[in-house]
Parts: C-alpha cells; structure tokens; sequence
C-alpha cells in the first residue's frame, strides 16, 4: 500500500495547482477594475473550480493519511 503515499501527494499537489489558477484569475479580475456586477459573476464562475480543488486536494490528503496507516 505504500504506492498510495506518491499518488496522493501527486493528487494533491494537483489541487493545489488547481487553486493557484483559481488565485490567479481572481487576481486578474481585481486588476481590470471591473463593475461590481462583472466581479461578482467572474467570482461565481471561479467558485465551482475553487470547491472541486479543495475536493482533489481532500481526496490527495485522504490517500496520503491512508497509505500511512495501511503501509
């Protein structure tokens, strides 16, 4: 069960890119100086990604735990 330590922290690492790109296009929003109502649906449009990054960051964290303790 050891092989489930690097796929978890690859998996991680996966959501972590996935909530950099998140940061990154909230970043670029706040720059452009848009209206409050075209922040406001970039902002909803960022938050499913935002959400399913944190789930594969969880899933990664999960496998990682479990490899430890099953290895």
């Amino acid at each position: 069960m050891s092989y489930l330590i690097p796929a978890g922290a690859v998996v991680t690492v996966a959501g972590l890119a996935l909530l950099f790109i998140c940061i990154a296009k909230i970043n670029k929003a706040k720059k452009q100086g848009l209206s409050d109502d075209e922040m406001r649906g970039v902002l909803q449009s960022v938050v499913p990604m935002n959400l399913g990054a944190l789930l594969v960051s969880g899933l990664g964290l999960m496998l990682v735990v479990l490899g430890i303790i099953l290895g």
